[in-house]
């Protein structure tokens, strides 16, 4: 690295390197090392075996650390394995700036979970969708608002909630046995697998954008079905083809555990408790039997609420009183 001021780091001792220090990030990845360390001592396990699989996730400002100065170090040292991949993201902004601590342009953890209690998930979800994979990407309310309200609660929170009330309210809470059947029933079971594939593959790939649409097309796929099926109507008509409607739909919801844990733990151990189901493994994804006839679930609650405009103009509200402290105190 070349420094306009040598006090920016260490000067490095070697012939003709006049104007050339060692700054903090020659440092700064033994840290990493040291740390886990403290936390487990099982730490070379995570370094050192050669079973283990080491990933660095980082910002595209730490790729040269992370890719040659950081492994070199490793590789000299001759003990230590080496990453196996080097996942970088682009910047993220916040409102069409920057992010800065310094001139508090940021989203406080603290802060947000006291403002929106109970909605780590909403955040989580929020910020996946919209992650910096392939370029710089901006942070705003107004799209953390529209994602919980149109797609949290209108798609997957909508699915879940329909689902369950109609099941208590038709069949006690007890999972009914299937009935008259047709064509779309076992479409939709089967598209199952075939999300969980790519899911996994969006996973595997580290796109995790990717990963979780398709990990909420599950939730969408048992929307279409739900809306299209009308149990609302049919059971008064034909009950027995309602049995078939349910018992697929509750399917697909105890399928929406496994397939959204990686991106909403909070929500999906909620949702858990709602069907009386224990946490399921991810081979699971994809059976079509893992809630049985006669299985009891318990009454639900709302899995998402919607986010107001007045909360949301607060937030914004918020940053603007922080830029216009910024600019008073720049004059």
């Amino acid at each position: 690295a070349v420094s306009r001021d040598l006090d920016w780091g260490v000067p490095v001792p070697v012939k003709d390197a006049k104007g050339k220090v060692l700054y903090v990030w020659f440092d700064a990845p033994i840290g990493y090392i040291s740390a886990t360390k403290e936390l487990t001592p099982d730490w070379e396990k995570y370094w050192k075996d050669k079973e283990t699989r080491m990933i660095h996730f980082i910002g595209k400002d730490n790729i040269v650390f992370h890719c040659i100065i950081f492994p070199a170090m490793l590789k000299a040292e001759g003990s230590f394995i080496l990453p196996d991949n080097v996942p970088a993201n682009e910047f993220l902004n916040l409102e069409n700036d920057k992010i800065s601590t310094s001139r508090n342009w940021a989203v406080w953890l603290h802060e947000y979970l006291l403002d929106f209690p109970g909605k780590q998930d909403v955040l989580r979800y929020s910020l996946c969708a919209s992650a910096p994979e392939t370029k710089d990407n901006d942070f705003t309310w107004k799209e953390f608002q529209a994602r919980n309200n149109n797609e949290l609660v209108a798609i997957l929170g909508n699915f879940v909630n329909r689902t369950i009330v109609l099941t208590n309210s038709y069949y006690e809470g007890k999972v009914p046995k299937r009935g008259t059947t047709d064509s779309n029933d076992e479409a939709v079971l089967n598209e199952i697998s075939v999300i969980k594939a790519n899911v996994e593959a969006g996973l595997d790939g580290f796109r995790f954008r990717e990963a979780l649409r398709e990990a909420m097309n599950l939730a969408r796929l048992g929307n279409k079905y739900l809306a299209d099926a009308e149990p609302w109507k049919v059971v008064k008509t034909d009950p027995e083809r309602v049995k078939t409607i349910l018992h697929v739909c509750l399917q697909v919801t105890a399928n929406l555990t496994i397939a959204l844990e990686p991106f909403l733990p909070f929500s999906m151990n909620k949702l858990r408790g709602f069907l009386n189901l224990g946490k399921l493994d991810w081979e699971k994804l994809g059976d079509t039997n893992l809630l049985i006839a006669g299985h009891q679930l318990n009454t639900p609650e709302l899995l998402f609420d919607k986010i107001e405009d007045d909360v949301i103009e607060a937030q914004v509200q918020k940053l603007l009183n922080t830029k216009k402290a910024n600019e008073l105190a720049q004059a």
